[in-house]
């Protein structure tokens, strides 16, 4: 017989703004105490450096956490020019100083434009990818180099928000990208670009899926209402499971075929999809889970959530 897990049965969604100086896992065990959660698990690791969006899944939103890694991401970044650093942020050891005086905000935006669009990126030695079952990171730190292959990416957007001229030149970037870019390798590369070197003073995540700053809450603020015992309170910051998977079409399921396909059966469904995954709903608009076309126009469940009430 399984052990019975601790803490409330809280399901939905929370949007966190990660604070710096804590790693997302560190961010997300704070919130599962807060709110008193038996199951909770984040979305992808932001850097201990950064900030921002860190979608938190709560309960059964746990199983469509996947929808949120796969999402695109937008950040806010300053490049320091002129500085490289072990890590390829302001925390590693400096390892080459390169006056960047000459550097000019025009070099910059044509650099940049070279970044733009699909490109292949080799991940930085201090990511979380992993080697074996450890994370690059943790090799790093013992002075163990492997060779990474390059990945495709795609940065949608990069924009110069701010350049100050200097020794060490600084820009403000802001970039929208696919996952699996590495902005502190974007800065790495700029600045190899440029002849000078760069590296990531500060770096902001704004954006993860669907989800954006303006929807996300502080640590601090979730404590405040913990400290009220204002579960209801924390409760109501949640958001809908189905927000996860923005990218699928989401189809209606009626009665009957709603219970034949909680039941484990494929069913039919009138104009659905002809292939592909897709969001299931009932016609209360309760969230179900996802279903995959077969190749005779039935809808198969594929992942459910487990407190449906028909």
């Amino acid at each position: 017989m399984g052990r019975k897990r601790r803490g409330r049965p809280v399901d939905g969604i929370l949007i966190l703004d990660k604070p710096a100086g804590r790693s997302s896992n560190g961010a997300l065990q704070v919130a599962r105490a807060i709110f008193n959660a038996a199951k909770a698990g984040h979305t992808g690791s932001l850097d201990p450096l950064a900030t921002g969006v860190l979608p938190v899944c709560f309960g059964e939103a746990t199983k469509f956490s996947q929808y949120l890694l796969d999402a695109d991401k937008a950040y806010d970044a300053t490049v320091v020019l002129g500085v490289t650093t072990e890590t390829g942020d302001a925390e590693g050891e400096i390892t080459a100083e390169i006056d960047a005086s000459e550097v000019t905000e025009d070099q910059v935006r044509t650099a940049a434009q070279a970044f733009i669009g699909e490109i292949d990126q080799v991940p930085s030695m201090y990511s979380a990818l992993k080697k074996d079952g450890k994370p690059l990171y943790e090799l790093a730190r013992q002075g163990i180099e492997v060779e990474r292959k390059a990945r495709r990416i795609t940065v949608y957007a990069l924009e110069i928000k701010a350049f100050r001229p200097g020794k060490q030149a600084e820009v403000d970037i802001s970039v929208r990208c696919s996952k699996g870019t590495y902005i502190r390798s974007l800065a790495e590369d700029l600045g190899k670009v440029l002849g000078v070197g760069g590296h990531v003073a500060m770096l902001r995540r704004t954006g993860a899926g669907p989800f954006s700053l303006d929807q996300a809450v502080t640590l601090d603020s979730l404590q405040v209402l913990r400290d009220a015992n204002d579960f209801p309170g924390l409760d109501a910051l949640l958001l809908p499971i189905d927000l996860a998977l923005h990218q699928l079409p989401m189809i209606e399921l009626g009665d009957t075929t709603g219970y034949y396909l909680l039941q484990g059966q494929p069913v039919q469904v009138p104009n659905a999809p002809t292939e592909g995954l897709v969001g299931l709903k009932l016609q209360s608009g309760q969230f179900v889970g996802v279903g995959e076309i077969l190749s005779d126009g039935r809808i198969a469940p594929r992942r459910l959530v487990s407190n449906v009430r028909q």
